[in-house]
């Protein structure tokens, strides 16, 4: 009962934040002029969507059960919408940050006192998405990121050849 009221909620949550794959269209008007023609070209062409082999997920903060429990809620998400789940692991050891400062502020060297900032980070990674999917996912997890949490989304577009690497070179 549980699991199905966490899909049900993540299914409702995402279709109000998401954007259909349908085929967005160019209502803009071109204007060419040769010599004294001007003529007026519709762009009607459907916009293509982008491809992405792989988007990287970097989550940093100060409580490791904050970053699991959010690490379980991506990939849960991801899940529901078809998204194919690479990688999901978190480093050993946290990155220390330690500052040490003097109790007095005018003498006294010796008392000192010693500040530390222990950073957690747990990473993800997401395979194979379209643009619309990846923007509507991003949105998604942003707008659930728990309090003192960052995020950080590193994006791998796959491209077309040029056209000058697609034919093999011709010989002399």
């Amino acid at each position: 009962l549980k699991n199905t009221f966490v899909r049900n909620t993540i299914a409702n949550q995402a279709l109000k934040s998401y954007q259909f794959c349908t085929v967005a269209t160019n209502d803009t008007k071109v204007s060419t002029t040769e010599g004294s023609k001007i003529s007026e070209v519709e762009a009607n062409a459907p916009k293509k969507d982008r491809l992405y082999s792989r988007v990287e997920v970097e989550v940093k903060g100060s409580d490791p059960a904050v970053l699991k429990s959010y690490a379980w809620f991506a990939t849960t998400a991801a899940g529901h919408l078809g998204i194919e789940v690479g990688k999901c692991w978190a480093q050993r050891k946290p990155v220390h940050d330690r500052l040490t400062l003097l109790k007095s502020v005018h003498i006294y060297k010796k008392h000192r006192v010693q500040y530390e900032v222990r950073t957690y980070f747990r990473f993800m990674h997401f395979n194979k998405l379209t643009e619309s999917t990846l923007s509507t996912f991003l949105e998604y997890i942003e707008r659930n990121l728990p309090e003192g949490v960052a995020l950080k989304a590193t994006k791998i577009e796959l491209q077309k050849l040029p056209e000058h690497l697609q034919s093999p070179p011709e010989t002399v």
